[in-house]
């Protein structure tokens, strides 16, 4: 039986990967926060098969005395500080929690004979103000927020892992993606979770900014399959996971409050302290890399995705519900 060690593994990415990783018949392992894992209540979508340790990424010891006793065949990082509010009010933390642990974890799995295979979860927020459209493996890399940065240089680490000391590293330049299981510090859950909650009477309006804002959005289930495929392949290099189609923050919200049959113009107010003074330009994905490599396709329509969010949202209890609604 094959084994993987997954960093973020209680996430929206780390769920999906850990049941497909099951799937294929893995024996799969979760690295969590000790801080977490002393109050962790196991997701219903994680089976009981799953083993969990508590490990702080931050402690080069602790990695390299996991890394160690697993020695585990494929390692997926996608542990991360993710939001880019918080980055710019902790930089330092962000760096920290990005790159620094990274680099532990190449450090790590470098020492193991076999060397596991490594998979990094990046980001299309390496690019920032790119100037080129759509934007692939080549594109210049232009971060505008210390999250972007951070994962700048989390990727370089990977990609001179690679090169340089011989690792199988790969790179997943990952576009927006969700599911129903995103929560309401993204966009796209926020506004779900809002046109359910406000259909239910439990919510009166939805605070947004910028709705013209447009992006690259696809279902990260789609996308965990890739993580994997990218592990199998016979090279290791680094891959776009993207649709190439854009869409708005306005159709998502149209979209959303259509599936509960209400009109969003009723409820939908712009806040312009939620607009983003550096604010990357449209942002679309050319994946062709990966689908000739990998034979990895996005599977799931925009329409849908935001639907089942929508659906789902409708089901969870009210504190799980809760949205960024006033």
């Amino acid at each position: 039986m094959q084994r993987a060690l997954i960093t973020g593994i209680t996430g929206q990415d780390g769920g999906y990967l850990a049941e497909l990783l099951e799937s294929h018949g893995y024996e799969v392992h979760g690295a969590v926060r000790p801080a977490t894992f002393s109050a962790l209540r196991r997701p219903s979508h994680l089976s009981d098969r799953i083993s969990m340790h508590p490990v702080d990424l931050r402690e080069a010891p602790a990695v390299a005395e996991l890394l160690d006793r697993l020695r585990p065949r494929e390692v997926y990082h996608l542990a991360a500080q993710t939001h880019i509010p918080t980055s710019f009010e902790d930089p330092g933390a962000t760096v920290e929690a990005n790159v620094m642990t990274t680099l532990r974890l190449l450090e790590g799995c470098q020492r193991l004979a076999p060397p596991p295979r490594f998979f990094h979860a990046s980001t299309s927020q390496i690019f920032g103000y790119s100037g080129q459209f759509p934007l692939d493996e080549q594109t210049p890399v232009r971060p505008v927020n210390p999250y972007g940065a951070s994962k700048a240089m989390a990727t370089d680490l990977v990609r001179i892992w690679r090169e340089s000391q011989g690792l199988f590293a790969v790179n997943g330049i990952l576009f927006n993606h969700e599911s129903p299981r995103r929560g309401p510090d993204f966009v796209t859950g926020k506004i779900c979770r809002a046109a359910a909650a406000i259909k239910q009477g439990r919510a009166r309006k939805l605070l947004l900014g910028d709705t013209t804002a447009q992006r690259d959005w696809g279902d990260a289930r789609d996308f965990v399959d890739g993580f994997w495929r990218s592990l199998q392949h016979n090279t290791p290099t680094d891959y776009i996971f993207a649709t190439g189609k854009l869409h708005s923050v306005q159709e998502v919200v149209d979209l959303a409050f259509a599936t509960v049959g209400l009109d969003p113009a009723a409820y939908v107010r712009i806040d312009p302290g939620l607009i983003r003074n550096a604010e990357p330009s449209p942002v679309v994905g050319n994946s062709a890399k990966a689908r000739a490599l990998l034979d990895w396709k996005p599977r799931t329509s925009f329409v849908n995705l935001i639907r089942e969010m929508t659906e789902a949202a409708l089901s969870l209890d009210p504190p799980a519900a809760m949205a960024l609604v006033v």
